[in-house]
């Protein structure tokens, strides 16, 4: 989550601004670590069960205006909601098992994304496979430590867990204070090689972003609206006969067919500018099932020729149409321009190290570099209203995900999604819920209007 909280807010922002980030981190880390060690005895100073309401009213009033959302928005919302009212009716139901099942709940969910987060680096085997493999070995001990009984008997499972939220939470603001204050240009962006550098150091000699006039958008951009377009040709969409569904693995990882072939599906970025982004392999890639396992690894002899195609028409037209598409208002032409204009120079393709998927991404980020403080100001209010968006916790879960296994179309899809809910925010659940139900309401008063002028009763207004 620091990278990506440094490719939003941009390191100007985050420069002028490490002090505060670092004593928000140490208090975080200071209170999560208490909390955690006052749980050991099994005696607990802390107060649980006003936490408990507030996470209660939280999944309410998240549940109440869920259906106000759109798209995935709309399905995070009731996630959230749901886990978030569950959690807390057990903790304040006085149920005898309740601390037991959390624990099994909670330590499952540590143990699965441990074994995941293992077994895709040990596959892929990216530069940096040995920490990931690091980090899932201490997520399956996080398990173990709750699975077991010892040394409160699952008494203890809310504030252990409350206390290692905070305290992550606070070691990520620390490493984004200290890297904030020592770099100067964005190392969040790296993965795109040279070129994010140059976009970055281009972004930085521009000083601060003008504040963009209007700071909430009711929805995507229209057609004739001036914003960069994500287009992702999902693996099913792509496949040139008819695919077997396979939920999950069809969706972010390849589509087979009848015929046994494998597709993979692609992605692409394009900018009114005329820069189009799409790199594909050279020479087609087997992809018989028995060669494909060979070529997952992120390794040197992998890599193939590759070539950008020039634009989407030529494109779809040689292929098909994108079956998705995002689009993104704020955006910064001159970064974007400049990542592509190094990124090209190389046209190394690695199915899993850089592939389409993982060029897109890289070039999402360069363009969105500072995209908060362009909408919300270089105010506090800037982080507090990107912290309080849930799309940044599922952008960094996804980008996680594509750093430690591989970038597919359907991770990016994902990805550019939650991005643009934090580069074009949406009105907030409460006050797009208002406003539907002050439309409700006036169109139900007009509709009663007519009735009785129909009635011959006249306007009551009369």
């Amino acid at each position: 989550m620091v990278r990506l909280m440094m490719i939003l807010l941009g390191v100007e922002y985050l420069r002028a601004r490490w002090r505060g980030v670092m004593v928000a981190g140490v208090v975080s880390v200071l209170v999560g670590a208490a909390l955690f060690i006052d749980a050991l005895d099994g005696v607990l100073y802390f107060p649980i069960a006003p936490f408990a309401w507030l996470l209660l009213l939280e999944g309410l009033a998240t549940l109440a205006v869920a259906w106000t959302g759109m798209g995935g928005q709309r399905t995070l919302r009731y996630v959230k909601g749901v886990g978030f009212c569950i959690t807390a009716a057990l903790v304040l139901s006085g149920f005898r098992h309740a601390s037991f099942i959390l624990s099994m709940v909670f330590a499952t969910l540590f143990l699965a994304d441990g074994l995941l987060q293992i077994a895709s680096a040990w596959v892929v085997r990216y530069r940096t496979w040995r920490l990931a493999v690091a980090g899932g070995v201490l997520q399956i001990a996080i398990a173990i430590f709750l699975y077991q009984p010892y040394p409160t008997h699952y008494k203890g499972t809310v504030p252990y867990c409350l206390g290692l939220v905070l305290m992550f939470a606070g070691w990520n603001l620390l490493l984004l204070a200290y890297r904030a204050r020592r770099l100067a240009v964005n190392p969040a962006v790296t993965q795109g090689g040279a070129a994010a550098l140059i976009a970055s150091a281009v972004g930085a000699a521009q000083g601060k972003a003008a504040k963009l006039a209007q700071t909430v958008f009711d929805g995507p951009p229209a057609p004739h609206e001036r914003a960069i377009t994500v287009h992702v040709w999902t693996p099913v969409g792509s496949s040139r006969a008819e695919a077997r569904r396979q939920p999950i693995i069809d969706r972010y990882i390849a589509a087979v067919d009848r015929d046994g072939v494998i597709s993979t599906g692609h992605a692409a970025l394009e900018s009114p500018e005329r820069v189009y982004i799409s790199l594909y392999p050279a020479v087609e890639i087997d992809r018989n099932p028995d060669e494909f396992a060979r070529t997952l690894r992120a390794t040197r002899e992998n890599d193939v020729p590759g070539l950008f195609q020039p634009d989407y028409a030529t494109e779809s037209k040689a292929w098909c149409a994108s079956t998705r598409q995002v689009r993104i208002r704020n955006y910064d032409p001159l970064r974007l321009d400049s990542f592509w204009q190094r990124y090209r120079e190389d046209t190394t393709y690695n199915l899993t190290h850089r592939n389409c998927s993982s060029t897109v991404s890289h070039a999402l980020e360069a363009a969105l570099e500072g995209a908060t403080p362009r909408v919300w100001g270089h105010g506090w209010l800037a982080f507090v209203r990107m912290l309080s968006t849930p799309e940044l916790w599922v952008a960094a879960q996804l980008r996680k995900r594509g750093q430690t296994m591989a970038w597919t179309p359907g991770l990016t899809l994902d990805y550019a999604r939650a991005l643009s809910m934090l580069a074009d925010p949406r009105p907030t659940g409460w006050a797009r819920m208002l406003r539907v139900l002050r439309v409700r309401m006036l169109r139900r008063e007009r509709r009663r209007e007519r009735e009785r002028a129909h009635r011959g009763e006249g306007s009551p207004h009369a």
